[in-house]
């Protein structure tokens, strides 16, 4: 979107006085200094992410500014999530072409306020330069748990179930109907879909009530089996996962019921933005009590075991094969 028609721009600092200065908390010194000031309760330690997106690569050049902004914003809430963490405050940093104008960073920043309310997050400060393109943009997020407390990759052992929340391949499927793809689909269908890719859904509540069941955790950005994976390298186990156990949303399950080939692919799609964690089995009903507070579908999906192979199965055991477990940039 370019800035308005007959009007001058706002600059770097007149950008930065009427978007993003409302949108700073007490630490964030309504972003007059170079650098914020945050406080940790005593007994917390702070954990801190960081990602970026990359217009054509991490989301559509068609993607409303709003819709850009908080799934920035999510992504990263996202990881604190899979740490256990609470989140608390965020650095931004763009990088927008000069055809991205006043009115583009308005929308932006109003995607950022409607999160920051519904999460309870406000920004401290950050950075803004131009670029020939294509728009980069960077967040750092912020947050906040006990000290010990934290849920790492790390943990996972022989026996763990392995969980799941949310549905699986949505994402995946979004992006493919926004480039135009399955045409036939419902209107419904077609609009939770492309929701599910643009807009992810980060686990905060769950992520948190998780700390003392879960024994590792992450978030599936990468795909499930991907970032499974990653598990268990950390954690030096192996895994198979069951892929008629893999939930699947009503849209999704409409797809594969006439083209069941597509489900394995939802195993590496990435994008889900879902909390993947194993855990005891005895710890199986408090589990399912932490996801119905947080008013989360969780579906156990395989079993952490010896070795170092992560494997999809069918309903009878045999291994499937796949391609690619995840997305990877290089």
């Amino acid at each position: 979107m370019s800035g308005s028609a007959g009007s001058a721009r706002l600059g770097e600092f007149g950008r930065i006085a009427r978007f993003f200065a409302p949108l700073a908390g007490p630490g964030g010194l309504g972003l007059t200094d170079d650098a914020a000031l945050v406080d940790c309760p005593p007994g917390h330690r702070l954990v801190m992410t960081v990602d970026a997106m990359v217009e054509g690569v991490h989301y559509l050049a068609s993607d409303p500014p709003d819709l850009v902004a908080r799934k920035l914003l999510r992504v990263n809430l996202s990881d604190l999530a899979a740490m256990g963490a609470r989140p608390k405050h965020y650095l931004l940093t763009t990088a927008l072409p000069q055809s991205f104008g006043d009115d583009w960073l308005a929308a932006f920043a109003s995607g950022l306020a409607e999160d920051q309310r519904l999460f309870g997050i406000d920004l401290l400060g950050g950075d803004s330069v131009s670029t020939p393109g294509p728009a980069t943009l960077s967040l750092t997020a912020i947050g906040e748990v006990a000290t010990g407390a934290e849920i790492r990759r790390g943990g996972a052992k022989p026996g763990d179930d392995v969980w799941v929340s949310g549905t699986i391949g949505d994402a995946y499927l979004g992006l493919k109907v926004l480039r135009g793809e399955y045409p036939d689909l419902s209107p419904d269908d077609r609009a939770y879909l492309a929701g599910r890719y643009r807009l992810p859904a980060p686990r905060t509540g769950l992520g948190a009530r998780l700390i003392g069941l879960a024994h590792a955790m992450q978030d599936v950005s990468d795909g499930l089996l991907a970032d499974l994976g990653h598990i268990c390298d950390v954690s030096g186990v192996g895994a198979t996962v069951s892929l008629p156990e893999i939930p699947l949303s009503a849209a999704a399950a409409r797809i594969t019921a006439v083209a069941p080939q597509i489900a394995a692919q939802f195993a590496t799609g990435g994008d889900d933005y879902e909390l993947l964690f194993t855990a005891p089995r005895d710890k199986a009903g408090s589990i399912k009590a932490a996801a119905k507070e947080s008013c989360v579908q969780i579906s156990r999906i395989g079993t952490v075991e010896a070795g170092t192979t992560v494997r999809l199965v069918d309903r009878a055991g045999k291994a499937i094969e796949v391609g690619p477990a995840g997305y990877r940039h290089f």
